[in-house]
């Protein structure tokens, strides 16, 4: 097979499922892993995917990749991202988690905390959290998104404004070189903008691959934050940026 074909193949792979493994392409096409990362970084170079840790998938601003891929994607680091954020948050602390794999991840590095209270719009990190008895979990209200089980709409963010929580752990979508922080549904942005407001320290977690992603709705501005955990360090104008804003960069 030709190189030209078999990229062409690996596109129309990665288009149907929305992200692929090196590990799956290697055992589809039979050639090695070094072969499958050179038509993949060539792909990427003329902006027809993303490139990830261990595959690559398809780049969209208006539609984000499918929840089971998200959870895959770049998993170490986002257990590296959540150990560290653990450690920020002392027992019997209150905090919001919202919608997200990485916010997902942090649930089950919190596990080992005592007396937390929690107020989330995401049925999976409740669902976590809720083995562990001393933990007090509220759900929003709200529309449950089939897709990832997140909580959204007006009765969401009507019912998490009652809160006002020491801790606000947020996941992101995209970064921006600006800083803006980037999302898909503007229900969704809504619930984490209302995070924000309502937290007395905010705590972002976003991997490496998040910076410079796009979407479409703006969120707000990564200079709101608090802290920034990320698994290594961003370009120099980032840290710039955050270093002029006190926020404070943790990297893993």
């Amino acid at each position: 097979m030709t190189q030209k074909r078999r990229q062409d193949q690996i596109f129309e792979m990665i288009q149907q499922k929305g992200f692929v493994s090196i590990d799956e392409l290697v055992e589809h096409f039979l050639v090695t892993p070094q072969t499958i990362r050179r038509d993949l970084n060539q792909l990427a170079e003329s902006d027809k995917i993303k490139r990830h840790h261990g595959g690559a998938g398809i780049e969209s601003s208006t539609v984000n990749t499918a929840y089971q891929t998200r959870k895959i994607m770049n998993l170490e680091a986002k257990q590296k991202i959540a150990t560290a954020i653990a450690k920020q948050i002392p027992d019997g602390s209150s905090l919001f988690i919202n919608i997200g794999t990485t916010t997902e991840t942090v649930a089950q590095a919190l596990l080992h905390h005592k007396n937390l209270q929690i107020v989330t719009n995401n049925l999976h990190v409740a669902t976590i959290l809720s083995v562990k008895e001393d933990f007090k979990i509220i759900i929003a209200a709200g529309e449950v998104r089939h897709r990832d089980g997140g909580i959204i709409g007006e009765a969401t963010v009507d019912f998490m404004n009652q809160f006002q929580m020491d801790f606000g752990i947020i996941g992101i979508s995209g970064i921006d070189e600006d800083g803006s922080l980037l999302d898909f549904d503007y229900r969704e942005v809504r619930v984490a903008q209302m995070i924000i407001n309502n937290s007395r320290q905010v705590l972002l977690g976003a991997d490496s691959d998040k910076f410079g992603r796009s979407a479409m709705v703006r969120l707000g501005n990564i200079t709101q934050m608090d802290h920034v955990f990320t698994e290594k360090s961003p370009s120099q104008d980032m840290c710039r940026l955050l270093k002029e804003h006190n926020v404070v960069l943790h990297t893993s």
